[in-house]
């Protein structure tokens, strides 16, 4: 019970793999397709996140024949707790946490509530601490590697 109420959303997973993709062809522009085929990820779920990350800044996008994507920032100054922020505005892990929404009978005399909070603020804490480049880390090679497999067995297999 208690590793579930810290899950994110679809979504913010997905930001945070655009970013690490740009973070590893930081040499050249991309595109969504090209992140959608390596992530097999809907490309309209990515044109939403994508937009969503150039709008506050993050990435850059060309549009055109010869457009694409890349980090507006070097992946050492992108803060992963700010961008959790950023695509979990509200962070109601629980019902408890929406005061507007709050059904809980409970609610109003619950000392777990405090806690859940504490647990939060400690989250965001945590991942305030690190950044893309961390995320990419030294696997970068490794990581870069497992989309080459995948996308030669795609070849192969057709």
């Amino acid at each position: 019970m208690y590793d579930l109420f810290m899950q994110l959303t679809q979504y913010t997973d997905y930001s945070l793999r655009v970013l690490i993709y740009l973070g590893l062809n930081q040499d050249r522009r991309t595109t969504i397709s090209e992140i959608s085929e390596a992530y097999d990820i809907s490309r309209n779920h990515l044109v939403k996140v994508v937009h969503q990350l150039s709008s506050n800044g993050w990435i850059t996008t060309i549009r055109g024949k010869s457009g694409g994507m890349h980090l507006a920032f070097p992946p050492h100054q992108i803060n992963i707790g700010t961008i959790i922020r950023q695509t979990e505005p509200h962070m109601n892990l629980l019902e408890c946490f929406d005061n507007p929404n709050d059904k809980c009978v409970i609610s109003p005399a619950c000392s777990l509530k405090r806690t859940r909070h504490q647990a939060r603020k400690a989250f965001m804490d945590v991942l305030d601490q690190h950044t893309l480049a961390d995320a990419i880390g030294n696997r970068s090679a490794d990581i870069i590697r497992i989309f080459e497999v995948k996308s030669e067995q795609k070849r192969v297999a057709i």
